[in-house]
């Protein structure tokens, strides 16, 4: 859960920043100067909207080690670090992808891929999973790990996120422009945008993002059973996940870090901002 919170969460706030700088630098006068350009504010909405997300893609590895605090290993510490390499490798080898940066991190049982790149992304697992779970099971968690970097997930969630973010910049921005010049008509010595305009569009970007995240957040919970899946299939047996899922269900996940802890909602509506599954679902559908 940790690799799409962090992405979502540095997107967001990419992509706040940009709308910032170019509401500094004047954009949106120029677009509602003389009427609604809509051909520009599509182009202005495309570099927002990808922009962000493929910034937050290529800075995502880095962020991951620090808000996490991984410590990157290579196989020559304890033998539990060395078995760890060699899956990790194996794995990779097994998926067709470079081999990955290998980490740890303190915390309850949790495991994380992130990375802008097949060939150069970075898996990483919690001393809370290699002590709560046997060989077998922590082997099936790497395996699915693995899987979402060969299945390129961090790609497609960049693709998603940056379709999203377009759609979100682009209505907001033409339903203010239409909310503003109904509340404004009749008044002929105005020019511009009025307060309207930057009040609704404040509160449309707000309204149209959560809309946005929930679509995200759908994608990204369809990953997570084929990467399930993924990890039955490097492992030629389904069990050895499906037992790691049913110890996930039974245990404290990592406590994500404060500045996460805000997306971690569960039960009621807080479901379709989930980005996983829940356990019981995804274990049905490696049964099934």
């Amino acid at each position: 859960m940790k690799r799409i919170l962090l992405f979502v969460l540095t997107n967001l706030a990419i992509v706040t920043v940009l709308g910032v700088v170019a509401s500094l630098l004047g954009v949106n006068r120029y677009l509602t100067a003389n009427g609604l350009n809509l051909g520009a504010l599509l182009v202005y909405a495309l570099l927002i909207g990808f922009g962000g997300a493929f910034i937050s893609l290529l800075i995502s590895k880095p962020i991951a080690k620090w808000s996490a605090g991984v410590r990157l290993i290579d196989g020559s510490g304890s033998p539990d670090e060395r078995w760890i390499v060699e899956t990790v490798h194996k794995f990779a080898g097994q998926a067709g992808i470079g081999m990955p940066e290998v980490g740890i991190f303190e915390g309850e049982p949790n495991a994380f891929a992130t990375g802008a790149f097949k060939n150069s992304a970075l898996v990483a697992v919690s001393t809370g999973l290699l002590q709560a779970m046997t060989r077998d099971e922590v082997e099936a968690v790497i395996g699915h790990e693995i899987a979402h970097v060969a299945n390129g997930d961090m790609v497609t969630m960049a693709l998603i996120q940056g379709v999203m973010n377009t759609f979100v910049v682009f209505l907001s921005r033409v339903i203010s422009y239409a909310i503003d010049s109904f509340l404004r008509r009749g008044n002929e010595n105005s020019s511009g945008p009025g307060i309207g305009y930057y009040v609704t569009t404040i509160v449309l970007d707000i309204i149209l993002g959560f809309i946005a995240a929930m679509i995200v957040a759908w994608f990204s919970r369809q990953r997570e059973f084929r990467a399930d899946a993924g990890a039955a299939q490097l492992m030629g047996r389904r069990q050895p996940m499906i037992n790691a899922l049913a110890r996930l269900g039974g245990v404290h996940p990592a406590e994500l870090p404060k500045s996460l802890a805000a997306m971690g909602i569960a039960g009621g509506i807080g479901q379709l901002f989930s980005t996983h599954p829940p356990i019981e679902e995804r274990i049905a559908a490696l049964q099934g």
